[in-house]
């Protein structure tokens, strides 16, 4: 995991949240982060995850229920 992330993960406390989603939302988080080609579009990215991360009911802009 990129150090930036970590420290975003852990400065808002969601690294819990993000350990409790599945591995394969894991990866797609980082993947579709990490493949961004402009600063904004990953801080964008960035955004939505901690905030999909906060409110618990969202992946990638889809619903989503945790196990």
């Amino acid at each position: 995991m990129p150090e930036d992330i970590e420290e975003r993960l852990v400065k808002e406390n969601l690294m819990d949240a993000y350990r409790r989603r599945p591995p394969y939302q894991q990866n797609d988080y980082l993947g579709w982060i990490l493949k961004a080609k402009r600063p904004e579009t990953r801080e964008k990215r960035i955004a939505q995850m901690l905030e999909e991360l906060r409110s618990g009911d969202r992946y990638m802009g889809m619903s989503y229920r945790a196990r």
